[in-house]
């Protein structure tokens, strides 16, 4: 990989939408700062400043030490401008407070409402239903005529699917939640974005509350057996969630529980597709299905950052990191770090170990990590026997951001039996 970039405009590249959209241009910056500058302060235009740190070991004990490194206080990377208005809703109690915004204690507390409907036991019972949604949705790519974008016909629909359908949403409301999703999780992109300013892509995360502020009304008047309900009903301190709690713990469900899997599906068709031995090889040897679902997450990592903020003054690899200071977590560079990942440019779905840190690692883990594995691998499970041939039939976008995305089109060619 030649170097075209300075260490100071690699570390711009971090927070710039457009980088992640060009992934030969991210990863040249990001394998600079691993080399050069590992713990790198940015001080980019309309950002207020941060760290960014880019080896995955340093990335772990971040992750590792919560009561340091707080999520609460800066938990993305947003412009100066959605800062403020974030911090200005704060203080109304009207932001947006998922999981990922939480710190223990009570990130622990509210995390354990959900933990069960995503444990092995409550996954193997969701098996044959997922199976079936990945048969109907390979049967589909058949009705289609052999020519499809990928991402927006199939990927994007059928996580969707499986997570709503376990929150227990009507399918009517299936169209509505993909909208919002694009649109909350496309913020930076010109083509998935709801408006330019801050004020008009919080408006999507109000549209969100107001769905779901109805469903809790309507799970805690009639329950139902679904997620939606013991999200709704869930007692904490001896109450009920919060308003903003209960429509917060659903987003997060809703959004990230299916646009990151989206992702790593079409993704990792992308990876194949350039990598046809790989493809060939995982054709001929389906037991490699596991160990390919995991390259496929490594390769697109569709988180690609959080934010943690120093609750005490430390340091990072012998670099200071003051009180108040916010560090940034560059999950593609983690996991393409050349300490960890033997010749970590190559893709590879026979990779054992594979040590990747997409789902993140410590209290904040994936939750549906499980379910994300589960789903990829029966999409596959069920294409790949029935895939004579495929190409590319145009060429693959990206979406510009810095938070969650991967491709937004990918328009192939191909025969299915």
């Amino acid at each position: 990989m030649s170097r075209t970039l300075s260490v100071h405009e690699a570390g711009l590249a971090v927070a710039d939408p457009a980088a992640y959209s060009d992934e030969e241009r991210l990863h040249e910056a990001l394998t600079l700062l691993r080399r050069e500058s590992p713990v790198h302060r940015v001080e980019a235009p309309g950002y207020n400043p941060f760290w960014a740190i880019t080896k995955h070991a340093d990335i772990m004990e971040i992750e590792r030490d919560n009561k340091l490194f707080l999520s609460g206080q800066r938990t993305l990377l947003s412009t100066a401008e959605m800062d403020e208005l974030q911090a200005q809703q704060r203080e109304l109690g009207m932001e947006l407070r998922t999981l990922v915004h939480m710190d223990d204690p009570q990130h622990r507390v509210v995390r354990a409402i959900g933990a069960d409907w995503f444990r092995p036991k409550a996954m193997r019972a969701m098996q044959t239903r997922i199976d079936e949604l990945a048969r109907q949705y390979v049967d589909r790519m058949a009705e289609l005529g052999g020519e499809c974008d990928f991402v927006q016909q199939i990927a994007v629909h059928y996580p969707l699917y499986v997570i709503l359908s376990l929150l227990g949403l009507p399918e009517s409301d299936f169209s509505r939640m993909l909208q919002l999703t694009q649109e909350l999780f496309g913020g930076q992109d010109e083509e998935m974005r709801r408006g330019e300013s801050a004020e008009e892509q919080m408006n999507t995360v109000f549209e969100f509350f107001n769905y779901f502020n109805a469903l809790t009304a309507a799970r805690r008047e009639n329950p139902t057996d679904d997620l939606a309900s013991a999200i709704a009903n869930a007692v904490v301190d001896g109450g009920p969630l919060s308003d903003t709690d209960t429509a917060s713990y659903y987003v997060i469900v809703a959004t990230a529980g299916h646009d990151t899997t989206s992702a790593t599906i079409s993704g990792g068709l992308h990876a194949l597709l350039e990598n046809p031995d790989q493809l060939r090889r995982l054709k001929d040897d389906p037991s490699l299905l596991p160990t390919a679902t995991d390259e496929m997450i490594r390769w697109v990592t569709p988180v690609k950052e959080f934010m943690r903020t120093a609750s005490a003054d430390t340091e990072v690899r012998g670099v200071p990191i003051a009180k108040g200071e916010s560090v940034l977590l560059s999950y593609p560079s983690a996991n393409r770090d050349e300490d960890v990942f033997e010749d970590p440019f190559r893709f590879d779905v026979g990779r054992d170990p594979n040590r990747h840190l997409a789902f993140g690692f410590g209290v904040h883990y994936c939750l549906g990590a499980a379910l994300a594995r589960m789903e990829i691998q029966a999409l596959y499970r069920e294409l790949l026997p029935r895939l004579s041939s495929i190409e590319l039939a145009g060429t693959p976008r990206w979406t510009s951001t810095t938070f969650v995305g991967g491709l937004k089109h990918l328009p192939i060619r191909y025969t299915l039996t």
